[in-house]
């Protein structure tokens, strides 16, 4: 909540996000090529994805580390799609030709457009956890998330819930038809080293 605002305003987002992305996709390269292959997501900020050599690094991380770019899903803010959204479309464009995941990150927080839904080439859109937070005990936050369900599924994007801490929040979303979600009430944040012995006892697809 300090760091990465402060790392936006003085620039060092840049360096930094760069450094996160390389990490990231040659730790899923390793667990690939020793047959996990799992797809792991990346957040961009606004000022990263609007560097000219952004897709160009992308490509480059991806052919170093011979990850497959189905592998890799960038996670994008409603904010960096509305800056300018010429550009946006044209770089988002670039990368699904690249083969890479795009999904929009903490949808609902102010800058909601639904026309850039059906625009963009987008795959996920991840409910932000500030709607999740109180579903099974407030009927207007759970009248929000069944009707952001029911869009991105008539949509064909994949619909996930972040920030689930309750059993009855992930059975809410089940039952509305969102079967992908992250939060503590499945795991808290891990090492790699940590994650492979999770990934070597659970079945994943």
């Amino acid at each position: 909540a300090q760091f990465i605002p402060l790392a936006e305003e003085n620039g060092a987002i840049v360096p930094i996000g760069n450094w996160v992305l390389e990490q990231a996709v040659r730790q899923a390269a390793h667990w690939q090529q020793a047959g996990r292959a799992v797809r792991v997501a990346v957040n961009v900020s606004a000022l990263q994805f609007e560097q000219a050599d952004f897709v160009t690094r992308v490509a480059q991380t991806l052919c170093r580390s011979a990850l497959p770019p189905s592998l890799l899903e960038l996670e994008l803010t409603e904010s960096i799609l509305v800056r300018d959204a010429d550009d946006a479309l044209k770089r988002l464009q670039s990368l699904a030709d690249l083969g890479v995941a795009l999904a929009i990150d903490d949808f609902g927080t102010g800058y909601s457009s639904l026309g850039y839904l059906k625009q963009y080439p987008l795959d996920v859109l991840k409910i932000d956890r500030s709607f999740v937070r109180d579903i099974a005990s407030d009927p207007n936050d759970a009248a929000i998330v069944s009707t952001i369900i029911a869009m991105a599924r008539s949509l064909n994007l994949t619909v996930l819930g972040e920030g689930i801490e309750t059993e009855a929040q992930r059975q809410f979303l089940l039952q509305q038809g969102c079967r992908h979600g992250q939060g503590y009430l499945f795991g808290r944040p891990v090492s790699a080293v940590e994650m492979e012995a999770l990934l070597s006892v659970t079945p994943h697809s």
